[in-house]
């Protein structure tokens, strides 16, 4: 390659950087409580848009409960913790991150998964499943504070801001290496840099989210007037209904359940005294 060309990629290299730059140092934010550093590059609005779209292609396609009992109890566990979330920020004189919130909830007729989740903008879906690991409106608001929290801490946004960055990262990357890494890929027929991405960064970036939101997810029930020391039995429950079948915790998205009952007992105590049911002013 000629002097020439070498001048050339370092200019476009130091563009790049720069714009690349230009969008990290201003979308810098901060989790509530945690404090954790984040960033923010995506729009909340227009992930919140998408998940509204995605929310109503759920409710289209699966198949709704008739339980309208348990579909009323999810609601009211629901109402209390969005109430003791906003209450608690509104107290302590921090911006409510649920303020654009449009809250729902549905309740999936679907007795083998075993899951719940909340999309950007407060909308949420209980899988039937789930209800023979949670037993009781404790355990249940356990597992929607944990889904809660993921909305709060807007980790979706940081989630697809990191995917950004890291994609032009990688592009930069290739390009500095003269198509080393794209090279390596072809000739070894896998993704090489999505592979180390994927189990090097996203992995063990999305284990402390998730770690975050057990620990901000017992802070909000604790405050909504749940008994979150229930929340240690309901991952004793999940570890016994999945029968030890998890992967090695470094190949995982989570922590595993072992480490995640250690982790919530170590914090349930201090978290009781900390933060006590909230009263509304």
């Amino acid at each position: 390659m000629s002097y020439t060309n070498n001048i050339n990629r370092r200019k476009f290299l130091g563009y790049i950087g720069c714009c690349t730059c230009g969008l990290i140092i201003p979308s810098c934010s901060t989790v509530p409580i945690t404090e954790r550093k984040q960033l923010r590059i995506i729009p909340e609005s227009s992930l919140n848009s998408q998940a509204e779209q995605i929310y109503e292609k759920v409710k289209s396609k699966e198949k709704m409960s008739d339980d309208l009992n348990q579909l009323n109890e999810i609601k009211e566990i629901g109402n209390r913790i969005e109430e003791a979330v906003s209450e608690y920020f509104y107290v302590n004189n921090i911006a409510d991150p649920t303020t654009n919130f449009k809250w729902e909830y549905i309740l999936v007729e679907n007795k083998k998964i075993k899951n719940a989740w909340c999309m950007p903008g407060g909308k949420i879906a209980v899988y039937s499943g789930i209800l023979e690991v949670t037993k009781n409106k404790h355990g249940l608001a356990a597992v929607m504070g944990h889904e809660i929290a993921h909305a709060v801490a807007k980790h979706s946004i940081e989630r697809a801001s990191r995917s950004m960055v890291i994609n032009i990262g990688t592009q930069i990357a290739d390009i500095a290496s003269g198509g080393k890494i794209s090279g390596a890929s072809r000739a070894a027929g896998v993704d090489v840099a999505g592979m180390l991405a994927h189990f090097g960064i996203n992995n063990p970036f999305n284990r402390k989210q998730e770690s975050e939101a057990d620990y901000l997810g017992l802070i909000f029930a604790s405050l909504a007037g749940f008994d979150i020391r229930e929340t240690t039995e309901v991952w004793k429950r999940m570890k016994e209904a999945n029968k030890g079948k998890e992967p090695p915790e470094w190949m995982s998205t989570h922590p595993s359940t072992s480490r995640r009952i250690q982790q919530i007992s170590d914090w349930v105590p201090g978290i009781i005294l900390e933060y006590p049911p909230i009263k509304k002013m």
